[in-house]
C-alpha cells in the first residue's frame, strides 16, 4: 500500500510548527493517498523514524518521502536519507522514493513577487531586493539562492542581492552595511524562510537597531506556506507516483 511521509524542519517555536501541520492538513486534502503522514526533522514530533513506523502499521509497503525544504542542503543531502537507511533495516520490506526540495521552481518566484508587491511600494531604479537565506555550507543552496535571484531580476526588479543568516557569504550583516552605503532609497528585505521564528525575529532586529535615515527598509512577509507551495507538493508527489508506474 502506498504512503506518503511529509518531512518538515522544526522549530522551537510554537507558531512555526503549527503551521507546517496546517499546510500538511492542507495538502492532505488535496492528495488521493490512503497513507499520509507528517514528520519533523528537528525541534519537533513526531520524528521521521517514529512516522515512518506509523506508515507500516496502516499497512505501507511503499513510501515516497517528501522534504518540506526550501533548498537542497545538509538535511535533504544527508540526514533524510540517513533516516531512511535505518528504516530499511527495521522494514526491509519497505520501498522509499524521494522528491527534491523545492528548489528553483517558477511557484517559488510568484511567492517572492508577491511578498514585494504587497508592500504597495514601487520598485524601481532606486530601490533594492535583498534576498535573505538561511544559509548552509553547501555549495549547492547559494547556486540555487543566485538561480533565484536570476529570476527575479528577469521578472522585472532591476537590482537582486543575496545574503546569508549563517553559513555562507555575503553575510546578511555585511550586506546590511554595504547597501546602507549605497546609493538605493528603498531596501526590500525578503526572508526566504517557509516558517516564522528565532530567524524572522532576527532579521527584524537587525533592520530595527539600524540608525535613522531617508532610506527606507521594508521587512517582507516571509514566504510561509503558500497556496502555491500546496500546488508544489501535488506535482512533487505525482512526479514520484509516475515514475513508480514506469
Amino acid at each position: 500500500m502506498q504512503a506518503i511521509l511529509y518531512i518538515c524542519h522544526g522549530s522551537r517555536v510554537a507558531k512555526a510548527r503549527e503551521e507546517a501541520a496546517l499546510f500538511i492538513e492542507r495538502c492532505k486534502q488535496k492528495i488521493a493517498c490512503p497513507i499520509q503522514e507528517i514528520a519533523f526533522l528537528e525541534h519537533a514530533e513526531p520524528t521521521i523514524e517514529t512516522s515512518i513506523d506509523r506508515c507500516v502499521q496502516k499497512g505501507a509497503t511503499s513510501i515516497i518521502v517528501v522534504p518540506i525544504l526550501l533548498l537542497a542542503a545538509g538535511h535533504a543531502k544527508q540526514d533524510i536519507p540517513a533516516a531512511i537507511e535505518r528504516a530499511k533495516q527495521r522494514h526491509p520490506h519497505l520501498t522509499f522514493s524521494v522528491s527534491e526540495p523545492f528548489g528553483v521552481h517558477d511557484n517559488m518566484i510568484n511567492i517572492i513577487m508577491e511578498r514585494i508587491l504587497e508592500q504597495s511600494i514601487p520598485v524601481d531604479e532606486r530601490s533594492v531586493v535583498l534576498l535573505v537565506g538561511r544559509g548552509s555550507s553547501d555549495v549547492d543552496t547559494k547556486r540555487d539562492m543566485e538561480a533565484i535571484a536570476r529570476k527575479l531580476r528577469q521578472r522585472n526588479i532591476p537590482a537582486v542581492e543575496v545574503c546569508f543568516l549563517a553559513s555562507a557569504k555575503p553575510s546578511i550583516t555585511d550586506s546590511i552595511q554595504q547597501l546602507n552605503r549605497s546609493s538605493y532609497e528603498t531596501i526590500f528585505i525578503v526572508p526566504y524562510l517557509l516558517f516564522t521564528g528565532v530567524l524572522m525575529k532576527k532579521i527584524e532586529a537587525m533592520i530595527q537597531m539600524l540608525p535613522q535615515t531617508s532610506k527606507r527598509w521594508i521587512v517582507c512577509r516571509y514566504l510561509g506556506y503558500h497556496p502555491l507551495l500546496e500546488e508544489l507538493v501535488k506535482e512533487k508527489v505525482a512526479h514520484q507516483l509516475s515514475l513508480q508506474k514506469n
